[in-house]
C-alpha cells in the first residue's frame, strides 16, 4: 500500500471514493460535480488530498484536509474534513496510514496540529480517532450556521 498526495491524474479514480464517502453522509449523487470539486480543490491548492494505492494501481482511500488558522496561536490548523477507506479494504490499517501522512503535513507546515468532526454515530470513527492520537473535546461547545 502507497500513500501518496492526489495528482490531477487521480480525480477521476478519487471521484468514486469521494462519491461513496458522499452516499455514508446520506448526500444525492453528482458524479460531475464530485470531479469538477475535486478537481478545482487540487488546483487552487485549497486543500491537501492523499490517496491509499495499492499494488494493483487501484485507489482505495483517501484523506483530505483543508488550511485553517489559529489567531490565539498564531499558526496554521489543518481541518480533517474527509476520511473514507473502500468498504472491502478497511480493517488493513489504511485508515491510520492516511491519518498519519495528515500528521506529517501538519509537521512539515509547523501547523499547531489538526480538528475533526464527526457524528456521534460514526462508531468506527469514534474508536479510531482515540486510536490515532486525537482528543475528545468536551470543554468546548461546537456551533454551526447554514445559509438558507
Amino acid at each position: 500500500m502507497v500513500i501518496r498526495k492526489a495528482l490531477t491524474d487521480d480525480v477521476p479514480l478519487l471521484a468514486l471514493l469521494f462519491e461513496a464517502y458522499r452516499e455514508f453522509y446520506q448526500q444525492p449523487p453528482d458524479p460531475e460535480a464530485a470531479v469538477v470539486f475535486l478537481q478545482e480543490r487540487i488546483a487552487g491548492r485549497e486543500s491537501e488530498i492523499f490517496v491509499a494505492e495499492n499494488e494493483r494501481g487501484e485507489l482505495v482511500g483517501f484523506v483530505q484536509l483543508y488550511p485553517l488558522f489559529s489567531s490565539t496561536r498564531m499558526k496554521r490548523l489543518w481541518l480533517l474534513n474527509d476520511l473514507y477507506v473502500s468498504p472491502a479494504q478497511r480493517g488493513k490499517g489504511i485508515s491510520v496510514m492516511l491519518i498519519d501522512a495528515a500528521k506529517d503535513l501538519c509537521r512539515q507546515t509547523g501547523s499547531a496540529g489538526m480538528l475533526l468532526e464527526t457524528a456521534k454515530t460514526n462508531d468506527i470513527g469514534n474508536q479510531l480517532y482515540p486510536r490515532t492520537g486525537f482528543t475528545l473535546d468536551s470543554e468546548h461547545n461546537y456551533y454551526s450556521w447554514e445559509v438558507e
